[in-house]
């Protein structure tokens, strides 16, 4: 006996269909350009090997049994499915990758992210995209460990990781932010190092698999209060929680309405430089997906927008 593999071809549910349409054995076998023998004979291999009634015999038209209403019900998405895979396999041998996996650290800007997809998916590329929000050194971790194709606000330092090509970003800004309601709210200012080490600071978990990763902004000795994203690190500040850097454009628009205070720190200014970068190969040999992206983020528009945002708050360029 042949199996439900065997049988169940698209051809086959196809068939199916036409028999359901039709209501006649004989009339789907004239628009199949079959004799009705044979396609009674196909019919019945499925019903064989599925072990079930898919159509009731006992009147003069072939009506479907519930689980012949079933299989047809799935046959038919997997008959679009099957167009779907046949059409993006025809998209993809013209030079568009099947899967971009973009690793997009918690600095960048939420709304421009989505923006930007938006603008690719209106294409209507064959591509499938994912995004994979990274911190700190977790965002170029997911590029050098090949789990990303591009990866967007990348901490680089001198030591480059070799075969990787990279861009600026720009530049951000950090405040030393802290709720009106922290006891360092009103201290006299510049705020030392020996006075912020007495409070928590709060910190951004690097999202590096393995390794110890890197902190930002916190000192020795200091308690640390360690939270996942940025929405959650600006909460914790405002809620008097702990302490520590934020990005200016981020944390101006609380600034401006008294759920944050700005304070004068010491320590020299601090900034981060970031870049985005991927992996060094023949401009020829890009996808169509990933140099689309590229393109996009070659714009110096594109590239402060996804730094510093478009909303109440932006900072200039």
């Amino acid at each position: 006996m042949s199996s439900p593999r065997d049988v169940l071809t698209p051809a086959a549910l196809a068939m199916l269909q036409e028999i359901a349409r039709t209501g006649s054995f004989a009339a789907a076998a004239r628009a199949s350009n079959m004799v009705p023998s044979a396609l009674t004979y196909r019919v019945r291999a499925i019903e064989d090997a599925l072990d079930v009634l898919l159509f009731d015999r006992s009147s003069r038209q072939a009506r479907l049994t519930e689980a012949g209403a079933e299989l047809l019900r799935e046959a038919a998405r997997l008959l679009v499915d099957i167009d779907a895979v046949a059409n993006r396999v025809k998209r993809v041998a013209t030079g568009w990758e099947s899967q971009l996996t973009i690793a997009v650290d918690s600095i960048i800007d939420r709304t421009t992210m989505m923006e930007l997809c938006e603008a690719f998916f209106a294409l209507n590329p064959p591509t499938r995209l994912k995004l994979r929000t990274e911190t700190l050194s977790g965002t170029l971790d997911a590029l050098t460990s090949g789990q990303a194709d591009l990866a967007l606000g990348v901490v680089l330092d001198a030591n480059t990781t070799v075969g990787l090509q990279r861009k600026t970003l720009g530049t951000v800004g950090f405040v030393f932010a802290v709720g009106p309601n922290h006891p360092l709210a009103s201290a006299a200012e510049p705020l030392s190092d020996d006075v912020i080490r007495q409070y928590r600071a709060v910190a951004l978990a690097d999202s590096i698999e393995r390794g110890g990763g890197l902190t930002v902004g916190v000192l020795a000795g200091q308690d640390v209060f360690t939270v996942t994203d940025m929405r959650e690190k600006i909460e914790a500040h405002i809620r008097g929680l702990g302490i520590g850097f934020l990005p200016k454009c981020l944390a101006q628009p609380y600034i401006d309405t008294g759920r944050l205070l700005s304070k004068r720190v010491e320590r020299a200014e601090h900034e981060l430089s970031f870049c985005y970068a991927w992996r060094k190969k023949e401009k020829t040999s890009q996808g169509r997906a990933l140099r689309w992206w590229l393109a996009q983020v070659d714009s110096p528009v594109t590239r402060a927008a996804l730094l510093r945002g478009r909303g109440p708050g932006a900072c200039p360029d």
